[in-house]
């Protein structure tokens, strides 16, 4: 299943930038560094929460439209649930991953169906990407890639228009792969700005890491779905290229 939600704490924190803000250059403090840390932990938390939800809708078909609105509910709950509840808002957040990886159990059992390592190459280049481009926006001196927001809502605002178009009237394959390939561009760059502003606003002292993790996450969900049904459009491929030769 297909995802174009973005979380809306990573909406806010685009919309909240100050001149200020990108003119601020500084290194990552070793403060900013350790909250970056719990980020990143809270995040594999989500993944395997995720991967949880994922092997549930495997074993009973629980994935479709309610555990995506129940993965969405999660996320608004957890964003109004006041900082200092933090082991709520970590449940909170465990819950929302549990649901978007059952959400997203349809496509992984299709995955699984056609060839299971799939599902595990998928994972890999998904965690391979994510780990590059955050590691840019981690090492990078300057913040210059926080310019690349307006960019990619924009860009965002286009693929949003183009699955909603595709899904009403349907469309060819040639826009449905370029769908596919132009998301996970727009997804990857969401990596490199959503890390970065992460660290921006760690600078004046926003640690609220359960909600950083959840911005990633939203990232990261997007960027393996995409990856996903690629691998799947070329694995069909060479199915078909095979049976035409038997």
């Amino acid at each position: 299943m297909d995802t174009f939600f973005k979380s809306p704490s990573s909406s806010s924190s685009r919309s909240s930038w100050s001149y200020d803000t990108l003119k601020n250059f500084r290194e990552i403090s070793p403060l900013v560094q350790n909250h970056i840390k719990l980020v990143y932990f809270t995040l594999c938390c989500a993944v395997v929460a995720a991967a949880v939800g994922a092997f549930l809708h495997v074993l009973w078909n629980i994935g479709g439209f309610l555990t995506t609105v129940a993965s969405i509910g999660s996320m608004f709950w957890l964003l109004s649930t006041p900082p200092f509840e933090e082991q709520k808002r970590l449940s909170l957040l465990m819950a929302s991953a549990l649901f978007q990886g059952a959400s997203i159990g349809p496509l992984i059992g299709l995955a699984f169906a056609i060839d299971p390592g799939l599902i595990i190459g998928a994972f890999v280049a998904t965690s391979l990407a994510f780990a590059c481009f955050s590691a840019v926006a981690l090492v990078a001196r300057r913040r210059e890639y926080l310019y690349l927001g307006g960019l990619l809502s924009s860009w965002l605002s286009i693929l949003m228009w183009l699955h909603s178009d595709s899904s009403l009237f349907g469309g060819s394959i040639a826009l449905f792969k370029f769908e596919l390939y132009f998301g996970l561009l727009v997804f990857v760059g969401y990596v490199i700005v959503d890390t970065q502003v992460i660290i921006e606003r760690a600078h004046f002292g926003d640690l609220d890491y359960v909600k950083h993790a959840l911005t990633l996450f939203t990232d990261l969900a997007a960027i393996f779905v995409r990856i996903l049904n690629i691998m799947l459009n070329n694995s069909s491929k060479r199915n078909e290229k095979k049976r035409r030769r038997d």
